[in-house]
């Protein structure tokens, strides 16, 4: 078989494995700590009160389009009304396989974050060894002035899914001989400041739902 032939082979295999992994989540997910339970989630804060927002739910990077579609929510509700940060709120999850756009450059690198997913550097054509998605420059994604980072800076909220956390940096680690809970930590720690985690991807969803935000399937 060839090498490309290989490569496909393994990638499938990892997101079989991952699909069983999600499916076995409450046996190993770790859990968040007493701040982050309901009615005590930072990231909700304030958002009940905010008349216009909407949570854009990310299971898969989408080449960037999760970001991109947050930011045209924001930039449009100020060209056609006018409404500033104060006024309108959008909130990211990033879940499942959309989870590493939140980590660092030093995760992707050396984990091998993009060739365990799939995910190829637009530069380089190859497996990316960088989270393309943070500090974008031309031809990282469509929009890179609609990066997390910058996103995070323009108002809007992101949110880590904490289950999807635990279970990819558990892989990754495995793949490269470290312990699942020295990966856990050196993720968590390495994810975008400003960002926020949930217990899951799918309770933050839901959460944003009941504080009143619109939903959209951002790929």
């Amino acid at each position: 078989m060839s090498s490309l032939g290989d490569n496909r082979r393994t990638f499938i295999e990892r997101l079989g494995a991952a699909a069983l992994a999600f499916a076995a989540a409450p046996a190993i997910t770790r859990a968040e700590p007493a701040a982050d339970k309901a009615g005590s989630e930072p990231w909700l804060s304030g958002l009940a009160a905010t008349k216009h927002k909407q949570v854009f739910d990310a299971t898969a990077h989408n080449a960037g389009f999760p970001m991109m579609f947050a930011g045209n929510y924001l930039n449009t509700m100020k060209q056609a009304y006018g409404l500033g940060p104060k006024e309108v709120r959008a909130v990211i999850v990033v879940r499942h396989f959309a989870m590493p756009m939140a980590v660092s450059d030093a995760i992707w690198s050396k984990y091998g974050v993009g060739a365990m997913l799939g995910i190829m550097d637009p530069a380089t054509k190859a497996p990316a060894v960088r989270n393309f998605y943070i500090n974008s420059g031309p031809g990282d994604m469509m929009n890179p002035a609609q990066s997390v980072e910058k996103m995070i800076a323009a108002g809007a909220t992101v949110v880590v899914c904490n289950l999807a956390l635990t279970i990819i940096s558990g892989m990754a680690g495995k793949a490269i001989g470290v312990k699942a809970e020295d990966a856990f930590a050196e993720w968590k720690a390495a994810l975008v400041p400003g960002s926020h985690i949930a217990a899951s991807g799918v309770l933050a969803v839901g959460r944003a739902q009941e504080a009143g935000c619109s939903y959209c399937f951002a790929g």
